[in-house]
């Protein structure tokens, strides 16, 4: 089973990162490699933080961080075009509110504060999104961070017109409007 530093290690692409580290863009693209890497290393993880055996990860910055990755990052690769994408969003959030709470956000560099504030923007909750907004401003004015920022704003616009992210349907089994389709064409319509 990985530790936390392996994770950290493997998502950041090492742990001690400088103060203007920027956003790695494997991060954010389809990259099957990518995919299979997490699904070889990190399957058997996921799995066990699921069935809770990752909870005292909670205890900390870094290891809360490594279970909010495990939650909210992961699946995305590790099930891309699957329902179970989104199966761990809700504990995602859950470990993020905690954390946050704890002021654990304050103890990491903003390139992982990133990553503890991602679950707010990945929720289909208008309240959620509007917290997401007011922490990824405090973001932005971190070293190339700018973009986060834009990214927040562009998932709460969506939540705010149609109360859900409508490229989910597909993969939730849910039915889209005509709203939906016609917005669905557009470019950056999904993420």
């Amino acid at each position: 089973m990985a530790s936390v530093n392996d994770i950290l290690s493997f998502w950041f692409g090492t742990l001690k990162l400088p103060e203007d580290a920027k956003p790695r863009p494997v991060w954010f693209r389809k990259d099957p490699t990518f995919d299979d890497a997490i699904r070889q290393r990190f399957a058997r993880d996921y799995d066990a933080a699921v069935r809770g055996e990752r909870d005292t990860w909670r205890a900390s910055a870094p290891s809360c961080l490594a279970l909010i990755i495990l939650f909210d990052q992961f699946p995305r690769n590790l099930f891309r075009n699957d329902a179970q994408t989104f199966a761990t969003d809700e504990l995602a959030l859950s470990h993020s509110e905690y954390a946050l709470a704890q002021g654990f956000d304050q103890d990491l560099q903003p390139i992982h504060r990133l990553f503890m504030y991602l679950p707010f923007e990945h929720s289909e909750n208008l309240v959620d999104q509007k917290r997401s907004i007011g922490l990824f401003k405090a973001l932005r004015d971190a070293q190339g961070m700018s973009i986060a920022g834009d990214y927040a704003e562009r998932h709460m616009k969506i939540i705010e017109r149609f109360g859900r992210f409508p490229h989910r349907n597909a993969v939730l089994d849910r039915e889209s409007t005509t709203e939906e389709l016609a917005f669905l064409q557009q470019p950056g319509s999904s993420f």
